[in-house]
Formats: C-alpha cells, structure tokens, sequence
C-alpha cells in the first residue's frame, strides 16, 4: 500500500520529474534495476516504487531467450481480481520488452502483496483500454506526459489470475 499521496507535494514533485523528457532516458536504466534489487534482497516486501504507486514485479518468459524476466510495475489493482499494467515505458518511442514478451506467451506470475500468483494477460483494446487507460491515468497523472511523447499507442494490458 502506497504511504505518500500521489498528489501531495512529494508526489507531485516525482510526477513532474517522472514527466520529464530527462527521466525517460534515466528512469527506465535505474528504477527498475533497483527496484529488482529490493524485492529480491527484501524477500518480496520492499519495492521503491509502491512508496507512490501500488507495484507487482512481473515475471514473463522471454520472447527471444526462452529465459525468466523480472520487471517491477506500477498497477492498478481492479476489484474483481484482476490488475491492469502500462507499456508507458517512461514516454519512449518503443514499447518495452515485457509487453512483447507477454503477446508472445502471456503466461506469467506476478509477485503482488507478499504473494506469487499465476496470471494470463490480456492485451486490451477499444473500450476495454479506454476505461482501464483512465483508471492507469488517475493513479498516476504522468501518464498523459508519457503518451504526449511517443507515437505509438501504449499497450495496456489486464492481468488475469489462473
């Protein structure tokens, strides 16, 4: 559970900076790294980022190596069990690695609330990724930021548990 206001003072000053062109070049080589690192050392109970935003580290199946990939998200839980994460990629012009590695085999786990749960995602589209595009956006406001930069439609995919 996030312990800092997203639209407090704190969290609107990481949101502009999580906003700017500068970050995007940054943020994607150190936040999730260190965030990989945290979960990793802290047993599962610490991510950086859920100091802000509710998190889950995805865990998919490489699309090329065959081999596991860890990657922290930001998510936005949904009553019905499911959750819904962002290919924002922090507002660059390509789709991160994840989001492909789940279209290939969207046969994952996800680690979320001290819990390893097993998952299929959904690529969503139409309406579906216009409602859950604007749960995403009210969450996390830098959202419009990052789309503002990039051409390409940000995929946005549900979670679903197995």
């Amino acid at each position: 559970m996030p312990f800092v206001k997203v639209n407090g003072a704190y969290g609107r000053v990481v949101q502009k900076v999580a906003g700017s062109p500068g970050f995007a070049r940054v943020g994607p080589k150190v936040v999730p790294p260190v965030d990989r690192l945290l979960h990793r050392l802290t047993g599962g109970r610490v991510l950086l980022s859920r100091a802000l935003l509710p998190g889950l580290v995805l865990t998919t199946t490489g699309r090329r190596s065959g081999q596991a990939r860890t990657t922290p998200l930001m998510c936005v839980p949904e009553p019905e069990g499911t959750w819904v994460v962002v290919g924002s990629n922090f507002g660059q012009t390509h789709h991160p690695a994840w989001t492909g590695n789940l279209l290939a085999t969207p046969e994952a786990t996800i680690s979320y609330d001290h819990r390893d749960v097993a998952v299929i995602a959904e690529m969503l589209e139409g309406e579906a990724r216009d409602t859950a595009w604007g749960r995403a956006r009210a969450l996390w406001p830098a959202f419009d930021r990052y789309a503002e930069r990039t051409d390409r439609t940000i995929r946005v995919f549900r979670l679903h548990p197995t």
